[in-house]
């Protein structure tokens, strides 16, 4: 008399075994896709945003220190101009700089781009010139004054 395994037993052995390793993938699978996404978020989007905003604090305050010196070099009768160049891009992508008064008469640079934006206050001539527009950092930038006001 054979007291051994049956030979259906071996079957189901196999099976088992091939169950455990299709969950155990699987589990592993949904793991490292988990991984995937928050690493890209965390170790990549994040400081490539703040590397981002630094920047557009950076060009704010340069921007901003252009129109404060020409303004303050500005003659009574006439006008005076001056050429600036930006960075092209910032982190690769173009962004807009935008000069404007907010409702309480501040006047302020922001440089934006989608969800990311940075003000800059021209805080040395708001009181006492009217300062307003637009660029992107593309070519060459001219800042103007002319005391007729145009």
């Amino acid at each position: 008399m054979n007291h051994g395994p049956h030979p259906e037993n071996h079957r189901e052995a196999g099976v088992s075994s091939l169950i455990e390793y299709v969950i155990i993938s699987g589990i592993l699978l949904f793991l490292f896709v988990v991984v995937v996404l928050q690493v890209n978020t965390t170790v990549m989007q994040g400081p490539a945003e703040t590397l981002e905003y630094t920047a557009f604090t950076d060009i704010g305050n340069g921007v901003s220190t252009r129109i404060v010196d020409v303004y303050a070099i500005a003659p009574r009768d006439g006008n005076i101009s001056t050429s600036f160049d930006l960075p092209d891009d910032v982190a690769g992508q173009d962004y807009f700089v935008n000069i404007s008064t907010d409702e309480i008469g501040d006047q302020d640079v922001m440089v934006s781009r989608s969800n990311i934006a940075s003000n800059t206050s021209l805080s040395g001539i708001s009181s006492t010139r009217s300062v307003s527009g637009n660029t992107t950092g593309l070519g060459m930038n001219r800042i103007s004054y002319d005391s007729e006001g145009f």
